[in-house]
């Protein structure tokens, strides 16, 4: 079934699938490999928030309402995705920007036929890994291909927010990104009061929480769950599910060849990169959600 964008009613799309997961949860590699598929294709960059954020760059937080996507903001969004389809014909466009976790209703306004898988992770595992991306470096290669969809009227501004992000760096007591992954309320003082491991918990928290939440009032037939740690054990199998979910047949050959590669090392990885303080204390901030999810027992 295709939907006309409503500003656009010469180009007709399918239905695009919308990646949902918090940092760190397994997003990129469901992305990856959905679009090595020969139904699918995505944007040749990691994510296009900056895109997302066109007509509400200046708010705080990446929790957009669905009250904030205004026509002018909607129909450029749609128009990129029109764009996009439009240079890949017969594909279903794969979108995936880890923010969207936090305003699912908003992406529901937006592209109102979307069809949401919500990656969860284990958030001790989902934790301990942003925590790595927070000392990173900056990666000029990873920002130049995101900064090729910044739109044109934004630009000055990004530019202004990376140049103060590269002098924090360098005149920062902690050696670390400034701010890093989906922005969400409270998130300084999350990071500024806590351990940076146990902050991340508070935002794979906040975003789980958040998609959980908003997930559950849209219609259930457009939505689909899956585990981090299901998947890397039985890639294939999901693979194939999450095909059967957005109505596209792909051999199974094609499937079993791709899946090779997933490995579930790092399942419970948490286990040794984190102290049992940091343990503790995650706990304490997150063991609610945990338990809700299975990761600890009650």
């Amino acid at each position: 079934m295709c939907i006309s964008m409503n500003h656009f009613p010469k180009i007709k799309i399918d239905p695009p699938a919308v990646i949902i997961g918090a940092a760190r949860s397994g997003t990129n590699m469901l992305r990856n490999l959905l679009s090595e598929l020969e139904p699918f294709a995505t944007w040749p960059c990691d994510e296009i928030n900056y895109i997302w954020r066109h007509g509400n760059r200046e708010f705080e937080t990446d929790e957009f309402t669905a009250e904030m996507a205004n026509e002018k903001t909607v129909a450029y969004i749609r128009k990129q995705f029109a764009r996009f389809a439009k240079d890949h014909p017969g594909k279903m466009v794969i979108e995936k920007t880890c923010a969207n976790t936090l305003r699912c209703e908003f992406v529901q306004a937006v592209l109102p036929n979307a069809k949401f898988i919500h990656i969860i992770r284990d958030g001790r595992d989902a934790a301990a890994s942003a925590s790595l991306r927070w000392n990173a470096g900056l990666d000029i290669g990873y920002l130049m291909k995101k900064a090729r969809y910044v739109p044109k009227t934004d630009v000055p501004y990004y530019a202004l927010r990376y140049l103060g992000s590269h002098i924090y760096r360098l005149t920062a007591k902690k050696d670390r990104l400034s701010t890093w992954g989906p922005k969400f309320t409270g998130m300084q003082t999350a990071f500024e009061q806590n351990d940076l491991a146990v902050g991340c918990a508070i935002q794979w928290k906040s975003c789980v929480s958040k998609a959980i939440e908003q997930l559950g009032k849209l219609d259930q037939k457009k939505v689909m769950t899956v585990r981090y740690e299901a998947v890397t054990s039985d890639p294939a199998m999901w693979l194939n599910k999450i095909c059967e979910f957005l109505d596209r047949d792909v051999a199974p050959v094609s499937i079993a060849e791709l899946t090779d590669s997933v490995s579930k090392k790092s399942v419970g990885k948490w286990q040794k990169q984190l102290s049992e303080l940091q343990v503790q204390q995650i706990n304490e901030v997150a063991g609610d959600l945990l338990t809700k999810l299975g990761y600890v027992e009650p």
